[in-house]
């Protein structure tokens, strides 16, 4: 791994101020918008409304963007407006204006991903310091740390084909830069000492719906996951929400890709392990969407999916697995 990608990739420790005894965050994916006026969905507005609303109840203390952050080719370059109209014109609520951790999707794949780094010195609250990356936090008020592990699916597994989407992913575009992110995967995960344990990628390791599992990320990720203990891994990619849990493991994985628009799609259900699918919401309409948010404290994990309208869709509370270092 040369030398950028370990200086960007370094464990950040932040210790945080807001809360009582626990962290709080919403998370949304595949949120991009429209490449045409008004640059975005009317879900993807009806979702940026009810992130406000959910983040102040909750006092929110940052978000997390889980890639296909600009439809359909991602940006041009740092000064492209869609940064303007697709993002900070549409999620315009107060509680909004703490940080976004973003990482890029396919989409943004498709035109220049690495724009979206380098608006991380453009923005205040957009912070994408490179294409994967960590951040430890520690919960207010105790010696409880979380970790995000977030990471670049599409250097891992390949760019998907914009249009045929039935087509398999071909694989890395750069064999070297995959295995160099494997090696930081997994020496990220054995150092943890977190007592919650999170990876976040775009393209989903299990998936009922369109695109279904990804078969790198479950012959070379799934491993990783279980061997080091995972508490979840979250992901969109797949334009719906769902929760899967397979037998006789710990993690949790959970698929937040419907903040632009839903589709329904079962197509891959024998596709994940038998009886693993928890909760699938899913329905055929440019005008419906959802996002999720999750609260960690010492002795509980709580995520929970809301709904365009403001609707509770599913909750699930999950005990730590993991003991802090």
């Amino acid at each position: 791994m040369d030398y950028l990608l370990r200086l960007f990739a370094t464990l950040t420790i932040c210790y945080l101020v807001k809360g009582d005894d626990r962290i709080n965050f919403v998370m949304v994916g595949d949120w991009g918008g429209q490449p045409e006026a008004p640059y975005y969905t009317p879900a993807q507005k009806e979702v940026a409304s009810q992130m406000g609303r959910k983040a102040t109840e909750i006092n929110s203390m940052f978000t997390i963007a889980l890639g296909d952050n600009f439809y359909d080719t991602g940006v041009k370059d740092v000064d492209d407006p869609r940064f303007q109209k697709t993002f900070e014109d549409v999620f315009t609520a107060k509680s909004l204006y703490s940080r976004w951790y973003v990482i890029a999707g396919n989409h943004d794949h498709y035109g220049n991903a690495s724009a979206e780094i380098a608006y991380t010195a453009h923005s205040h609250r957009w912070y994408m310091p490179n294409y994967y990356y960590t951040e430890t936090m520690t919960i207010p008020g105790t010696h409880t740390d979380i970790q995000f592990v977030f990471i670049d699916t599409v250097i891992l597994a390949g760019l998907s084909h914009p249009t045929k989407r039935w087509l398999p992913l071909h694989g890395p575009e750069s064999i070297n830069a995959a295995e160099d992110q494997w090696e930081w995967i997994e020496e990220t995960l054995k150092a943890s000492t977190a007592k919650w344990l999170f990876v976040l990628g775009h393209y989903p390791v299990w998936s009922v719906a369109e695109h279904g599992p990804t078969d790198t990320l479950v012959q070379r990720l799934r491993p990783l996951l279980n061997q080091y203990n995972v508490t979840a891994y979250f992901c969109g990619h797949d334009h719906n929400s769902q929760h899967i849990h397979e037998a006789n493991s710990d993690v949790e994985y959970f698929v937040t890709g419907a903040a632009h628009k839903i589709q329904t799609s079962v197509e891959n259900a024998d596709k994940i392990p038998s009886d693993s699918l928890l909760f699938y919401y899913g329905v055929e309409s440019e005008s419906y969407g959802a996002f999720s948010y999750v609260s960690i404290t010492p002795t509980e994990m709580t995520v929970g999916y809301i709904d365009e309208k403001g609707n509770e869709l599913y909750t699930y509370q999950k005990a730590p697995t993991r003991k802090s270092g």
